[in-house]
């Protein structure tokens, strides 16, 4: 009997690798072309996987703000681009240029104080309590210094400790230092706008820019102003020489196109550096050409005269009684310069009679009084691109005693550039027009102007400006070449609820050429003290009026006005053009 001979292999295992092999390979398959398919199939998924590594450590690399991103919910700012400021000629006033920041990942970092040892050690005046809270954080990110020099970032870079790096930030840089800072204004340590025109360029979206990170290097255009850096520098130069000369706390100056409201210097001293904005924190520095607030003197009677002669009931050949002091209630009303006679519109304004000016305002009364101002602009809050300014200071009850020391420059505080604003459209033939920091053209001026007085009673306040720099109180403003016209003022400060006779603000404006009226000097210097060159004297012929002098000596060849010398006086220059008028 033959017995069965048995098979090779397990009789149980047989069918478990049967079944791996036809969930593996299937059913009647070539297991080797299997196999070298699945291998090549492992092969590119793992060059794939490779391929996209290496895209983001390359993206990683060329990003140098990749970590602003991962910060962006957190509360710290980075500081982006802002636009190039440039002035009238395109000489720079504002940059960027791009500065190391040290930061920590504090989720990175290994050991808290080692790491606070090892910074403190490289950039001694880091706070380490402060550094060592930061690091301790659970935040994803923190600032520890912005703004390193080259020198520390390699420094620190060598210390090699984990979780700490540097990211290129933007940092705003003045080239110019203070000379044009009350115009410009500055930046805080994220290099947002706090004041003056970059704080203006952020309220023109260029906050929500930043904010949504489309503010790049690239899209930025530059921001062009009126300002001359040149013009400034002389302005600024002339400023700190009379501050200096006749010991004022304060000057400032402002030089306008008077056809076109442009600002083309601006200085208030003392200013500050806006490379270090802690400067601006000091009371003294304020703009007091925006502002400040102050009562303007005798340059306000220029807006008194010109109300009476455009409202066609007075003339240059009407007359007023001053031989006698005005007396309302306990006020007693007189002059610095008394005559004590019959004065002449001329005469009044060449001698600067308080008492001739209050009685022509009193002529047409407090009503048309209040609604002149108010048309020149006067009681209303002035706006430019620069935010700082201040409301003036207008009397809640305006009775005929307010009109008649408004008239002369007292009861009324303004800011020195509404001032100017107003008197600007007294000489540029009756057109009211906003002042403005940035450039403007002949046309954009047109359409923004408001015709306020008549072209005639611009002209007869030319005349009397030319005039006064004739015969009158600002003789000293007559540089030969240039026919000066001008107006002095001088305003006892109130202190302590009272006029002081001792602490005065004086001003000057200066307007030139008289005749074809292109530029407004304005000069202010506040609580000047006598010297003996001005023989005990401080009010505004004896050291405003001669700073705005040496102004225009000194800018009007940059501003291109030609000197003419050997013209005729002011009745035969400018009257004779307008037959008729007296």
């Amino acid at each position: 009997m033959t017995q069965p001979v048995a098979q090779t292999g397990s009789p149980v295992a047989e069918p478990k690798e049967r079944l791996l092999d036809r969930l593996l390979y299937g059913r009647n398959v070539d297991r080797n072309a299997k196999a070298k398919a699945r291998v090549g199939l492992a092969i590119a998924v793992f060059a794939v996987i490779y391929a996209v590594i290496a895209g983001r450590l390359v993206l990683y690399g060329m990003s140098a703000d990749s970590h602003a991103s991962r910060r962006a919910g957190g509360g710290d700012v980075i500081a982006t681009a802002r636009p190039d400021i440039l002035d009238r000629n395109g000489a720079v006033l504002a940059t960027d240029v791009r500065m190391p920041s040290l930061f920590g990942e504090p989720r990175r970092i290994i050991d808290v104080d080692e790491a606070v040892e090892l910074l403190t050690a490289t950039l001694p005046d880091l706070d380490g309590k402060e550094v060592r809270e930061r690091l301790s954080s659970n935040r994803g990110f923190a600032w520890l210094r912005r703004e390193i020099t080259a020198k520390q970032q390699q420094q620190i870079h060598d210390l090699g400790i984990p979780g700490i790096g540097f990211l290129a930030e933007n940092k705003r840089v003045y080239p110019n230092g203070p000379e044009v800072s009350h115009v410009i204004g500055h930046v805080n340590i994220d290099n947002q706008g706090i004041a003056g025109i970059e704080k203006w360029l952020d309220s023109r979206g260029l906050a929500d820019l930043h904010r949504l990170g489309f503010a790049t290097d690239r899209q930025q255009k530059p921001v062009e102003l009126a300002l001359d850096l040149r013009v400034q520098h002389a302005l600024r130069a002339e400023l700190l020489a009379a501050k200096d000369k006749f010991k004022a706390i304060a000057a400032s100056g402002l030089v306008t196109d008077v056809r076109t409201g442009e600002i083309i210097a601006m200085v208030s001293l003392p200013d500050y550096d806006p490379n270090d904005p802690r400067q601006a924190l000091d009371k003294t520095r304020l703009n007091r050409l925006t502002t400040g607030v102050f009562e303007m003197g005798s340059t306000f009677k220029a807006l008194t005269v010109a109300m009476a002669l455009d409202s066609g009931k007075i003339t240059l050949n009407s007359s007023f009684d001053a031989r006698q002091s005005l007396r309302y209630g306990k006020f007693n009303i007189s002059d610095y310069h008394a005559q004590k006679r019959i004065l002449t519109v001329p005469e009044i304004f060449t001698y600067s009679s308080n008492i001739g000016t209050a009685r022509m305002a009193l002529a047409l009364g407090v009503d048309h009084h209040k609604a002149f101002l108010k048309k020149m602009g006067q009681l209303d809050r002035l706006r430019t691109e620069i935010p700082e300014s201040a409301e003036p200071l207008v009397p809640k009850r305006w009775g005929e005693l307010n009109t008649v020391t408004i008239a002369f420059g007292h009861g009324l505080s303004v800011a020195p550039l509404q001032a100017v604003m107003g008197v600007g459209a007294l000489m540029n033939g009756g057109k009211l027009i906003p002042p403005t920091f940035l450039k403007r053209s002949q046309a954009e001026a047109d359409q923004l102007a408001k015709q306020v007085i008549k072209p005639e009673t611009s002209e007869r306040m030319r005349y009397l400006m030319r005039l006064n720099a004739e015969k009158g109180s600002a003789k000293k403003v007559d540089i030969p070449g240039y026919y000066v016209g001008g107006k002095t003022g001088t305003a006892e400060k109130v202190i302590n609820g009272r006029y002081s006779k001792t602490k005065l603000l004086t001003t000057f404006m200066a307007v030139f050429p008289s005749d074809q009226p292109k530029y407004l000097v304005t000069i202010i210097l506040d609580e000047p003290q006598p010297t003996p060159e001005t023989h005990g004297y401080a009010t505004s012929g004896w050291n405003a009026a001669p700073t705005a002098g040496k102004v225009v000596a000194r800018i009007a060849p940059l501003l291109g006005v030609e000197p003419r010398f050997d013209l005729p006086t002011a009745d035969k220059q400018i009257l004779a053009a307008t037959a008729g008028i007296r």
